[in-house]
């Protein structure tokens, strides 16, 4: 198994788990935490897939699907254990959103050659399984969260399209993107690392307009 294979399933495992924490936190019953596990672990490998028009992968290799049910099992029997469940879901998600930016970037980088599409499905592939998990279950959104999220998925594709680029092979060059990832999500979770907000301002009334 190369290193991008097993980002790829490393990355369903963990989000799928991260799905999975979401439905204890919300007390479903072990459909739901089958549902939200696999809506996170394949929802961003699915759209990334849908984009490049390529045979969706938990289709062609219903594996994918299985491991998210096992994380959701597993979750299931073992969530009660973890005293912080919210704490750890978002640093889960940190591992998957790092492994899913390189995996997302590969694919797209293989299919189109294009180093713009590259990042972009890594983005799109490391992001939106978590956008979905939040949605679906009423969490705060990763994306309405002040610290610095799609920004590392954007840090991570982008290094390993680099490091692609530059003739770095396939590990070196996906641990890179999986460290840039990480490092920028979790210094977010940990200092609080963020951008300036947008700040409204009133405006202009009718009359002072020209």
């Amino acid at each position: 198994m190369n290193p991008i294979e097993l980002l790829d399933y490393a990355g369903v495992a963990v989000f799928a788990a991260t799905g999975a924490l979401a439905a204890s936190r919300k007390e479903l019953d072990i459909i739901g935490f089958l549902f939200l596990a696999s809506i996170t672990g394949i929802g961003g490998g699915t759209l990334r897939d849908f984009i490049l028009n390529l045979p969706v992968f938990w289709v062609a290799n219903s594996g994918y699907v299985l491991i998210c049910a096992v994380m959701a099992v597993l979750v299931f029997f073992s969530a009660h254990r973890v005293e912080s469940r919210y704490k750890l879901l978002l640093w889960l998600d940190a591992i998957g959103l790092a492994a899913f930016a390189v995996m997302g970037a590969a694919k797209g980088l293989a299919i189109t050659g294009s180093p713009v599409v590259s990042v972009i499905t890594g983005v799109l592939t490391a992001t939106f399984g978590g956008i979905l998990r939040d949605l679906i279950a009423g969490e705060p959104s990763v994306l309405l969260r002040p610290e610095i999220y799609v920004t590392a998925a954007l840090a991570g594709a982008a290094l390993f399209t680099f490091g692609d680029l530059v003739g770095m092979s396939a590990l070196p060059s996906s641990l890179l993107g999986f460290a840039a990832a990480f490092l920028v999500r979790g210094g977010a979770l940990k200092f609080g690392w963020s951008f300036p907000a947008y700040k409204s301002r009133p405006g202009r009334r009718p009359e002072d307009i020209p």
